[in-house]
């Protein structure tokens, strides 16, 4: 997702589930002559993904390469940052024991910035204070932004797991690693015109993320042919009777050929129900969110389809990743979505330090902007513009048997 929510955290209990929810710049004339020179080596992603941790080569001896991480512990962010710091760690283990990158081993400093912004841009300098090359952010704005502030353009960071457009700047050195809310929404409208759905319900609410997706697929579901029946308006989170909506929609006498929303995953199961308690039958495509706040784990989902940053497919790389983790550390990594965003950020930040042979913040993180086909976990990353936003697949899952299946890969 992920996104704004501002409420800091709302606890709901679904049945035998505890559902824990939510809700600038480039640097001198050194930074940009040093952009395009090439640095020897290769970096072999999927040799590291194979590394056995019992079989290392010898400790790499050169610099560490140093990487912060202001990571979300707390129960508002922890849903998305405990896996993927559990990710980074174990990555960053196989890494050195491949021999580093270049012969530098990387060296990992997370720190947790408790769901508080003040607490965030102390862990922001003190990353800072520590050396670091580049920074991974936590899920939200109302902590990246704060963290941008401190950093103020003179070192890259990484928002992991956040979709929000606004934090994507590369003339800051802000960059996100998951597809942004405009290409997830696009989408979505694209594969439900594949579909030959032509008419659609929203439901949204203002501002960003609840409001914006909406906005964007309706505005492209348009452009392509379809029909927007209508848009109502709920309430994120809160929002557990949608009996008005419903008794509206089946007032129509016929259903829409889909509804979209960016509402969280159990507030969509109780927006099925009392559908189909109406008599309207229809398709359901939603965001990222489904996933994030426990969609698989929910009844009442059955068919649905949402998108989302990978699929677990045989012989993918975040399949590997998470086959390896297990085997290694002995229990499932949680999400390995957000386990692969963290390794595609690693794999940025590896791709810039080759491509300048500098560990220089700034050099380093403006040499991100001009990175292209950067071979990640959930996929490949590719920047360019200043906007800070990769160009990256969209998945999408459909639950069948109350397991994912990938429907699309959108492109």
């Amino acid at each position: 997702m992920v996104n704004r929510i501002r409420p800091a955290f709302i606890e709901k209990e679904r049945g035998s589930m505890k559902q824990s929810v939510l809700l600038t710049m480039f640097g001198g004339l050194s930074a940009f002559l040093m952009l395009g020179t090439a640095h020897a080596g290769s970096f072999n992603i999927d040799a590291v993904l194979a590394t056995s941790l019992s079989a290392c080569k010898a400790a790499p001896s050169g610099t560490p390469l140093k990487i912060g991480y202001a990571a979300d512990f707390s129960d508002l962010g922890g849903f998305a940052d405990k896996p993927a710091s559990e990710a980074a760690k174990y990555f960053v283990d196989l890494v050195n024991c491949a021999g580093g990158v270049d012969g530098s081993p990387i060296k990992l400093i997370i720190k947790n910035i408790e769901g508080n912004p003040e607490v965030t841009q102390r862990v922001g300098l003190e990353l800072m204070d520590a050396g670091v090359s580049a920074m991974l952010g936590p899920p939200f704005p109302d902590f990246g932004e704060p963290l941008l502030q401190v950093t103020a353009g003179k070192i890259a960071t990484l928002f992991v797991t956040s979709t929000e457009p606004m934090l994507a700047n590369s003339k800051a050195l802000s960059y996100l690693v998951a597809f942004d809310d405009t290409a997830q929404a696009t989408a979505a409208a694209k594969f439900a015109l594949s579909k030959g759905w032509k008419t659609a319900v929203t439901f949204s609410a203002p501002g960003p993320y609840f409001g914006y997706n909406p906005k964007i697929f309706s505005k492209v579901f348009k452009a392509g042919g379809g029909t927007i029946a209508a848009d109502y308006n709920f309430v994120p989170i809160d929002d557990m009777d949608f009996s008005t909506q419903a008794n509206k929609m089946a007032s129509v006498g016929s259903a829409p050929d889909v509804v979209y929303s960016a509402m969280l995953s159990f507030q969509a199961a109780v927006l099925r129900g009392q559908l189909d308690a109406a008599g309207v039958k229809t398709n359901y495509l939603v965001t990222d969110a489904f996933e994030a706040t426990g969609g698989y784990f929910t009844k009442g989902v059955e068919g649905f389809y949402h998108t989302t940053h990978s699929f677990p497919a045989a012989g993918s790389r975040v399949k590997a990743l998470a086959d390896g983790y297990q085997a290694t550390i002995g229990a499932p990594l949680e999400n390995a979505s957000f386990g692969g965003l963290a390794v595609d950020a690693i794999a940025v930040i590896i791709s810039a330090f080759q491509s300048t042979g500098s560990m220089d913040p700034k050099i380093l993180g403006a040499a991100i902007a001009k990175t292209d086909g950067v071979e990640g976990a959930t996929s490949n990353l590719s920047y360019s513009g200043a906007s800070g936003s990769p160009a990256k697949p969209v998945f999408v899952h459909r639950v069948v048997n109350g397991a994912p299946t990938l429907a699309a890969t959108i492109q």
